[in-house]
């Protein structure tokens, strides 16, 4: 497969479709969960709890164990802090001022961001289609936080920064993982990116354990947030970047914001405002236009 900007020119078929709903439910899901945890736990919590979790579940995933080349490990480690560690930290953070149902639609942003870094990193000027599709997911997370923001309820200025700020941790790793996706199954490698991420945690995790209000509540959401949203769903994001491309297998991250929206209304009784529900709505046509192969020439 071409490792470029233009992804795979193959069809969006049946299997990566199911791929993208195993993913968009578990993270759609993830932010709810966080704002659970963090009822109980301090932020610093969640990114050793959620990687430990998804750790164990990942060890018992068949070919997960296979050895790594030494000379790749410092990659891996690179991966380890700013495709798990740093942003499942931040995102916690974020939740303290921004709405769950927030933090969904602005995640819905992340193929948005992917586009643009790797345009930079790959030295590649995207195709129109994918710049159209830019300034779609652009216009939509400005509905979707603007109007959030100024009405003061669900979102401030800088838990967006700090969900923008993963994003970012996301795109960027994401480039770094394509050519270590190329060479090693998803449960290998995600099975040492998740190991570093509880390493690098654990410090921090271990010394919110002192004032973590323990409930049955607080385990089974950093159980589910760990061994779906940081195990499984990164196994099958791996499985769907290695058939599709950077860029198309950002597409499931396109409707994460519809779970966690009503996720957000059901059990939070979060209000959304109508402009972030049409800002979600462009965000999601973005998906369409991801997910279209590139014109042919």
């Amino acid at each position: 497969m071409d490792h470029n900007i233009s992804d795979s020119n193959l069809q969006f078929g049946a299997t990566e479709w199911l791929l993208a709903l195993g993913m968009a439910l578990t993270w759609g899901s993830s932010f709810l969960l966080i704002d659970i945890i963090i009822r109980d736990a301090p932020t610093s919590f969640v990114p050793f709890g959620r990687s430990f979790f998804g750790m164990v579940a990942l060890f018992f995933v068949p070919g997960s164990r296979n050895k790594i080349a030494h000379e790749h490990w410092p990659k891996i480690w690179v991966l380890g802090l700013i495709w798990m560690a740093l942003p499942f930290f931040l995102f916690p953070i974020a939740e303290r001022t921004v709405a769950s149902s927030i933090a969904g639609m602005m995640n819905g942003a992340l193929p948005v961001v992917v586009i643009v870094v790797t345009s930079v990193w790959m030295r590649t000027k995207p195709s129109a289609q994918r710049i159209v599709a830019v300034l779609v997911g652009f216009l939509g997370i400005v509905l979707i936080a603007v109007p959030s923001i100024n009405d003061g309820t669900s979102a401030d200025a800088r838990g967006v920064f700090y969900l923008l700020a993963a994003l970012m941790c996301y795109a960027v790793a994401l480039n770094i993982a394509r050519p270590l996706q190329a060479i090693y199954s998803p449960a290998t490698l995600m099975l040492r990116v998740v190991s570093i991420s509880t390493v690098l945690s654990a410090p921090l995790g271990i010394y919110a354990l002192r004032t973590t209000t323990f409930t049955f509540a607080l385990f089974g959401a950093t159980f589910v947030l760990g061994a779906l949203g940081s195990g499984i769903a990164f196994l099958l994001f791996g499985t769907l970047l290695t058939r599709t491309g950077t860029v198309r297998a950002m597409i499931p991250t396109y409707f994460t914001p519809i779970v966690g929206t009503l996720l957000g209304v059901v059990f939070n009784d979060e209000k959304v405002l109508s402009l972030s529900l049409v800002g979600m709505l462009i965000v999601i046509f973005g998906a369409w236009l991801t997910s279209r192969p590139e014109p042919t020439t």
